[in-house]
């Protein structure tokens, strides 16, 4: 295992693949920082030399905003969206979709499990109604 930028990374990973576990890092930017860095991409983890992973750290470290710190900025943002009471603020606190997606018939990651509201079966609607009296018998 080798550690970059905080997180454990496995040695049989190829460097592109490996690149796009440290959060805020895809693939364009992993093959960036890698022809940046000029590294063959065939190259595994377990092969790189210290002086090429103090490479890759110092380019990262110089040219992105990654794990910590862009967790950090995302939530600023978010709260202060919510803090102004912007229409996107509000969506995002109310955990609905945020750019415009259509909420009536779709958006059931973001708004989670049905719930009814109105009608209800006959069956239902007597399992709700049925009350138990104090020694355990149904009404």
């Amino acid at each position: 295992m080798v550690r970059l930028l905080g997180l454990n990374i496995q040695d049989n990973l190829k460097i592109s693949f490996a690149l796009t576990s440290i959060y805020g890092i895809g693939w364009t930017r992993a093959v960036k920082i890698i022809k940046g860095c000029n590294i063959d991409e065939s190259k595994r983890i377990k092969d790189l030399t210290e002086s090429e992973l103090k490479e890759i750290i110092n380019f990262i470290d110089k040219n992105y905003i990654t794990e910590g710190g862009l967790r950090e900025n995302l939530a600023e943002s978010l709260k202060r969206l919510k803090d102004i009471g912007s229409y996107r603020g509000l969506r995002h606190s109310r955990s609905l979709p945020v750019r415009g997606q259509r909420t009536r018939s779709n958006a059931r990651t973001k708004r989670g499990k049905r719930k009814t509201v109105g009608a209800l079966k006959k069956d239902d609607r007597a399992k709700l109604t049925e009350t138990t009296t104090p020694d355990g018998n149904k009404k």
